[in-house]
């Protein structure tokens, strides 16, 4: 709980900079190559909305950034490179929900999320949709989690590696209803849709974007979306809250940190230029397009949440006995 405390202290102090930074005033910022660390594989909505974001911004502003992709150990090795550079500004890193799992996950990890890294700011938040095969004789959510308790440990549900939000939902699926099922982790989604579409696993919980097509053509089905309201572009499909489990709403998300012992006036400058491309239209569009929703807001504000997600799935990694091997 200290942990979780000093994320929103970390997150009040930077929300009590306002202005133009006199420290900052008169100088040019940043003064040499941006780094944009993302933890996660090229092609995810991670990559995708983080790189979008501050390329917008290097663009307005005519500064020089380079995005680099980082994967693997749950965000954790992209992460550890960030803590090798100094704390100047001038690195930035992109993270997603799996990071905040990864302290429960991978407790020998030498660094923490919530002590070794200051809030930015929240990007974007996306929902997933929880589809399954079509040999599966199940039309809804209900009928499924039936007949997943008629039939015990004899389905598998696939993600994108350990993890990975795909795992993590699956795990707070089986914890909230009680279900047993096999997870069986790939390396990326390009490899674990497959199997989804030829039958050897029964069900996934992704993103909505690589499987909408696949929907519509029928090789798979979906079942409920996991997040408050339905999606504008799968509108038949409920909410787990509409189909009776409100408990199994999970939010994907992205946003920015940076190292710990950067300027607060630093931070704040990158929090304001993230909050004004996020207004831009064509941003929020291309986010909208990815089945996301733009976020926004003060340091603080993710600080808050950040401290919500470790202790959320800090539980649900606890009392699903999961743990990564190190």
């Amino acid at each position: 709980m200290q942990r979780y405390r000093r994320v929103l202290a970390i997150g009040a102090t930077l929300a009590a900079v306002t202005g133009s930074p006199a420290s900052l005033a008169g100088q040019a910022f940043p003064t040499g190559l941006v780094r944009l660390v993302v933890p996660s594989p090229a092609g995810t909505p991670p990559d995708i909305v983080g790189r979008l974001a501050a390329n917008e911004i290097a663009e307005a502003k005519g500064w020089r950034l380079v995005a680099e992709n980082k994967p693997g150990a749950i965000q954790t090795i992209g992460l550890g490179e960030v803590l090798k550079r100094p704390a100047d500004g001038h690195t930035l890193a992109c993270i997603a929900l799996s990071s905040s799992a990864a302290p429960a996950l991978m407790p020998n990890v030498a660094f923490r999320l919530d002590t070794d890294f200051v809030p930015v700011i929240k990007l974007a938040a996306a929902h997933h949709i929880l589809v399954v095969h079509p040999s599966v004789a199940a039309r809804s959510l209900a009928e499924f989690v039936a007949l997943l308790e008629r039939e015990p440990d004899k389905m598998t549900f696939s993600s994108g590696g350990f993890g990975t939000p795909a795992h993590l939902a699956g795990e707070m699926f089986k914890l909230q209803t009680g279900i047993r099922a096999t997870h069986v982790p790939y390396q990326g989604l390009a490899r674990a849709i497959p199997d989804l579409l030829n039958g050897t696993n029964q069900f996934q919980f992704i993103t909505p974007l690589p499987v909408l097509e696949l929907i519509a053509a029928g090789r798979l089905r979906a079942l409920a979306v996991t997040g408050p309201a339905r999606l504008p572009m799968l509108k038949d499909v409920p909410t787990v809250a509409e189909a009776g489990f409100p408990r199994l709403i999970i939010q994907d998300w992205f946003g920015i940190v940076m190292k710990s012992g950067t300027a607060p006036e630093m931070v704040l400058r990158w929090n304001e230029a993230f909050n004004s491309v996020l207004g831009e239209s064509r941003v929020r569009n291309a986010i909208e397009r990815m089945a996301a929703e733009p976020a926004g807001g003060t340091p603080a504000d993710f600080g808050q949440f950040l401290g919500a997600q470790l202790a959320h799935w800090r539980k649900i990694v606890n009392d699903a006995g999961i743990k990564m091997r190190q």
